[in-house]
């Protein structure tokens, strides 16, 4: 088995730390403490190609398999997780869902300026009567003279309402029991973006509520196949999945980071606070659950990059990494003490923003379901 990345997955490794070294932490807490969309920052890494990863040079992207774009994603969650997942909703859902399932017309119109990092797409699921039962939703889209007519509302929808976003993939029910995703420019008349909620953590991420009354769009917006919505965005979902434990997993390794360097200096009883076994242990597991979360989306990668299933591995990445970050936040603030309750400390931020990893794009429940299925479970079908 041969664990080691390529040469040039390791320089583009590095590069991306330098990136979020000087360009994303110098102004994170700035923008956590503002709740500010950090649009410089974006703009950046839109210049840097990292919007553009997965998908062909013909589209405007990088030609980089799924394991590279995790790699960067776990660099930049490392010092915010606010920026990462602005770049994973864009890329692995919005754009991911108009490569996978769009016309060339409607690539060349949506995914090449979304590789470019030039507009954000809003991955338009979720309700707030249905989360994880995606087939309870209650927006519609009925067919009327040649457009779709859109009626309902969306929540906790991540990049919904920034200078950049365009467009909206719409999940909605196309008839009784019909799901299909629609692809509603944000400038239509009907179309309205609420404020930005009020959040414990991703203070930087815009996140917020979409309505739609009366939208129309020409029925060529249709992406996919008609009634194909609900298994199509649940194909995107899994892809989201591997890229939030990347996530998580950088996440984790930054509070591991924080909590060495702290150990290190901090003093008391005479000695540093490192050289305390309660402590040692602490950060030992820090380091075995990070080391861990990463093989596990390397993994699921891997095997999404060779065509091979990979939905219950997935499944397990999320679960696990989501799971190991809440743990390592919650303890990072321990080793820190009363410093770790302070915002100025990154490991406070940390610990607000490790939360919604066991809630966004699939709660852990859901993930323990998805791997009981993948066992021959009874009673876990959906």
């Amino acid at each position: 088995m041969d664990f080691d990345l390529s040469e040039e997955q390791r320089e583009f490794q590095r590069a991306v730390r330098e990136f979020a070294e000087e360009v994303v932490a110098p102004r994170t807490e700035e923008y956590d403490r503002n709740e500010e969309f950090p649009l410089e920052v974006v703009q950046r890494m839109g210049d840097l190609g990292l919007f553009g990863l997965p998908f062909p040079s013909e589209y405007g992207g990088q030609d980089a398999d799924l394991v590279t774009f995790c790699l960067a994603l776990e660099e930049i969650a490392r010092v915010d997780s606010s920026v990462a997942i602005t770049l994973e909703a864009a890329t692995g859902l919005a754009a991911n869902a108009v490569f996978r399932f769009g016309t060339e017309e409607q690539k060349e119109r949506w995914l090449v300026p979304m590789a470019r990092g030039q507009v954000l797409g809003a991955f338009a699921v979720t309700e707030a009567g249905g989360g994880s039962d995606v087939r309870a939703l209650r927006t519609t889209a009925r067919p009327e003279d040649g457009e779709w007519v859109i009626d309902g509302a969306k929540a906790f929808i991540t990049n919904a309402g920034t200078p950049l976003t365009k467009v909206a993939i719409v999940a909605a029910a196309t008839a009784p029991g019909e799901i299909s995703a629609v692809l509603v420019p944000t400038d239509v008349p009907g179309f309205t973006v609420g404020p930005p909620y009020r959040k414990i953590g991703w203070r930087a991420s815009d996140t917020r509520e979409l309505a739609f009354h009366g939208c129309r769009v020409p029925q060529g917006n249709l992406l996919g196949e008609r009634g194909h919505g609900y298994a199509g965005l649940l194909e995107v979902l899994d892809e989201g999945r591997i890229a939030v434990a990347a996530l998580a997993t950088g996440l984790a390794r930054g509070c591991l980071e924080e909590s060495v360097k702290y150990a290190k200096e901090r003093q008391a009883f005479g000695r540093p606070i490192g050289a305390f076994e309660a402590l040692q242990f602490k950060i030992a597991d820090m380091r075995v659950a990070v080391d861990a979360s990463r093989l596990l989306y390397l993994r699921a990668a891997w095997l999404r990059d060779r065509g091979r299933p990979y939905k219950a591995e997935a499944a397990m990445a999320k679960l696990y990494s989501s799971e190991a970050a809440v743990s390592a936040a919650r303890e990072a603030v321990q080793i820190h003490g009363g410093y770790g309750y302070i915002e100025e400390f990154p490991v406070a931020r940390f610990y607000r923003d490790a939360k919604i990893l066991e809630i966004g794009e699939g709660t852990s429940e859901i993930q323990r379901l998805v791997i009981a299925r993948a066992l021959g479970l009874p009673g876990t079908e959906l």
